[in-house]
């Protein structure tokens, strides 16, 4: 497949805006019959969401990406009804070429790295939902299928490649393009699709691809069919993974109406959600606000507050300030997290989702709040809880400080009224689960039995920062005449730290005990990808990226690294 390359200097990361709607989709035909919904891929080549390159044979950019985030976003919400997605082409003989090569070879290596991360998160959504709240993905590939394409299908819960002898599946990246497929692809060939390793080896270095028997033989995909059959075949299974969901086929879906936000200079403003950037320090404070008033307990309630139901808020607002944050603002390295409000409206907002947390939009919601505090988690940036007066680290909002790489907790011993509190709650011991499968509690105590006991035997209790430092729950108690100068020193070497040392740090720390599919995509694969990324084989004069497409041949430096 050739695409025209357009020269351009290197695409600068200006401000990106990841809500949208479907009247303003320009790559996505989304539809709907019944318990099934076709997201059908029509990129428009002329709509990248940077000047330098042609979105050509439904090849993607982060745009793209931004739509289909959008797309699965509500067809969750606004469409409980659905129990299958079809996602397809609209394109004759192509399904999908993959990430547009051109956009990546203009692109820096930040642009590139937060690409890969936002499709590799938007695809683990996929998993995550069929997972958790039944919504089942079918790929129907009705043409040539590589890369990225492959990539997408690879996420569904089933592949079915239309057998017409020229559709064929592929994962051309390392002998065409010098590096590794960047969204999951190696991982999942063989963590989920369990393919032989030695087939995998060539299916990996071959440029053509395969295609049907021999694909299905492979398990790369589930099914073929020919093409006279392909639509029908295609139904057909929907409608069975369907059968397998309990998604209500009753329900009033929620519309996802516009997030009110204010967006400044040096700050994102929510309803429930403030980022105060400084710049001179190259710090950025988030403030999360519990929720105040009334709120509703029951189903009557909560389906009558729609998109306007606290949690609901709350989860939109934290994914599109920590998207925002991650893209548009690189030079802003840490961030510290605080929370203000009542304590015991987060402990009462999670008692509801507890108690109703079999009800789809309670599920949803849930799922919402689960994929965003995962965001958090695999977030490039230095997270610090300061927990202070008027704190709120309760439950829910005490996942932030434990998804942090450290928390300092304001100890008043003179002033109990004041002194600010945590409190572990139900929802902190697995309604969470990070990419690993384990709570943030788990991570942080290695599961050991005799640590879980204690937190699991202070659930509910308000912990000052002695008793939460003795229980091993924050870092650092300091008192109110050190508290100044401890985190103001801690925020300042850390700034002064390598954010390329650091952002290495942070992950590994982060993500210890055993790996799953999950975790070997953004941890041991990212981190390859990000070496070889940066690579003269793949980005230098005669880089594989550089010169595809220009009738030159890649020039390799042969030693092995």
């Amino acid at each position: 497949m050739t695409q025209t390359a357009v020269p351009v200097a290197p695409v600068a990361p200006a401000a990106v805006d990841y809500q949208t709607h479907p009247s303003r989709y320009r790559h996505w035909k989304l539809s709907f019959e019944g318990a099934v919904a076709t997201l059908s891929a029509d990129f428009d080549e002329n709509a990248g969401l940077r000047p330098g390159y042609k979105l050509k044979l439904n090849s993607y950019d982060l745009g793209v990406d931004i739509e289909l985030n959008d797309a699965v976003q509500r067809i969750r919400f606004e469409h409980p009804e659905v129990r299958t997605v079809i996602v397809t082409s609209a394109k004759e003989k192509v399904f999908c070429s993959g990430a547009n090569i051109f956009m990546l070879g203009v692109s820096s290596h930040a642009w590139k790295v937060n690409f890969c991360k936002f499709t590799n998160e938007t695809r683990n959504g996929f998993e995550d939902s069929s997972k958790h709240s039944g919504l089942k993905f079918l790929a129907a590939v009705n043409g040539a299928c590589a890369g990225g394409g492959y990539e997408l299908a690879l996420a569904c819960d089933e592949i079915i490649l239309v057998d017409d002898r020229s559709s064929a599946v592929s994962l051309p990246e390392v002998p065409l393009l010098g590096v590794l497929p960047g969204t999951g692809g190696l991982t999942r060939v063989t963590d989920k699709r369990r393919v032989r390793h030695d087939l995998a080896d060539i299916f990996c270095t071959t440029n053509e691809g395969v295609r049907g028997q021999k694909a299905k033989d492979w398990r790369l995909v589930d099914d073929i069919a020919k093409p006279a059959q392909f639509a029908a075949r295609v139904q057909e299974r929907a409608l069975q993974l369907a059968a397998q969901s309990d998604r209500p086929a009753d329900a009033k879906g929620v519309e996802l109406t516009p997030l009110e936000r204010t967006l400044e200079a040096d700050a994102l403003r929510y309803s429930h959600v403030t980022v105060e950037i400084d710049r001179a320090r190259r710090v950025a404070t988030w403030t999360v606000k519990a929720p105040s008033g009334a709120q509703p307990t029951d189903v009557a309630g909560i389906e009558a507050a729609g998109s306007a139901w606290y949690p609901l808020v709350l989860a939109r607002e934290l994914e599109d300030a920590i998207l925002s944050m991650r893209t548009n603002e690189l030079e802003i390295g840490t961030w510290l997290m605080k929370t203000a409000g009542d304590a015991a409206a987060v402990q009462a907002m999670d008692a509801t989702l507890l108690a109703h947390q079999d009800h789809w939009l309670v599920r949803e919601t849930t799922g919402l709040l689960r994929r965003t505090l995962s965001r958090l988690d695999v977030s490039s940036r230095s997270l610090f809880a300061l927990i202070e007066a008027g704190s709120c680290f309760a439950g829910t909002f005490l996942e932030l400080a434990l998804a942090c790489d450290r928390s300092y907790h304001l100890a008043l011993p003179d002033d109990e009224a004041a002194a600010p509190k945590i409190t572990v709650g139900e929802v902190n011991f697995g309604l969470y689960p990070m990419a690993t499968d384990q709570s943030r509690l788990a991570r942080r105590f290695y599961g050991e039995a005799a640590s879980m006991d204690a937190v699991r035997a202070a659930i509910g209790q308000p912990l000052d920062a002695d008793a939460a430092f003795a229980l091993g729950l924050v870092t650092s108690n300091p008192d109110d005449i050190d508290w100044a100068d401890e985190t103001r020193i801690a925020i300042e070497e850390r700034v002064a730290m390598s954010p390329d040392a650091l952002t290495g740090m942070e992950a590994n720390l982060r993500f210890n005990g055993v790996e799953n599919m999950v975790t070997r995509v953004f941890g041991r694969l990212t981190a390859w990808q990000n070496w070889i990324f940066q690579r003269p084989n793949a980005v230098g004069e005669k880089g594989a990226l550089k010169v595809y497409g220009k009738g030159d041949k890649a020039a390799f430096d042969w030693n092995r690294v």
